[in-house]
């Protein structure tokens, strides 16, 4: 094949992706409706629920939160004042809970160097940089610096987690060893920088990967099921 060719092709492979894409969202907003994601009444109650969530779900998250709030340390200031086994406790129903208590002290840390201990100053600086700093933080990954940029920050970037993998691999628009760049690049390239939408899309996709595209998937059922 001619180097204009594969040009070609490689658009319009891309064009056909684009469009199922974005027929996939309108499937599932019809399906679900709006998530109204993510759960938090504040930036930073966001921010630290995206650190406590790795690699556990949300219901232990939930009661790790209530826990705080119940101690009524749920903000940058109260939190800093805490030794490690005082945070650690109190997050404890969340799992892994010696490290994140380390991973949130890292980013508590981080926090107050960089922005004063306030999450509102973190919101004018400009994307790439921020995020860079973010992934920076030790224990924050991609997914949950992206996770804090989108829902805490209203920033416009796409969070891929492995719902997402799977239901793209599924649908074959993307290759199983596809990484996290490249499938973000994807919804990026596919729709404009819209917070909003990102913020609906990924809720969507989380609901969809929760309920019906399992490791053992209900693909009888699935919203999705016409395009199969």
């Amino acid at each position: 094949m001619s180097r204009i060719a594969n040009i070609v092709l490689v658009v319009l492979i891309f064009f056909m992706h684009k469009k199922l894409l974005h027929k996939i969202y309108r499937m599932l907003y019809k399906s679900f409706g709006s998530q109204y994601w993510w759960p938090g009444d504040t930036p930073f109650e966001i921010a630290v629920g995206a650190i406590l969530t790795q690699n556990t779900n949300w219901s232990n998250v939930e009661k790790a939160i209530a826990n705080l709030k119940k101690a009524g340390v749920l903000n940058a200031q109260a939190m800093n004042r805490l030794d490690h086994d005082q945070l650690a406790a109190l997050i404890r129903p969340a799992g892994y809970f010696n490290v994140k208590a380390k991973r949130l002290r890292s980013f508590l840390d981080f926090l107050h160097l960089e922005y004063g201990g306030r999450i509102s100053k973190m919101k004018d600086s400009d994307l790439s940089e921020l995020r860079d700093r973010l992934l920076s933080v030790n224990g924050i990954g991609p997914e949950t610096a992206d996770s804090i940029l989108l829902y805490a920050l209203q920033k416009p970037v796409f969070v891929v987690d492995a719902y997402t993998k799977r239901i793209l691999t599924r649908h074959n628009i993307i290759g199983a060893d596809a990484d996290y760049h490249e499938c973000q690049q994807l919804f990026h390239k596919s729709f404009n920088n819209h917070p909003e939408l990102f913020n609906e899309y990924h809720a969507l996709i989380v609901r969809l990967g929760k309920d019906y595209c399992r490791p053992k998937p209900l693909c009888s059922s699935c919203p999705l099921m016409p395009l199969l």
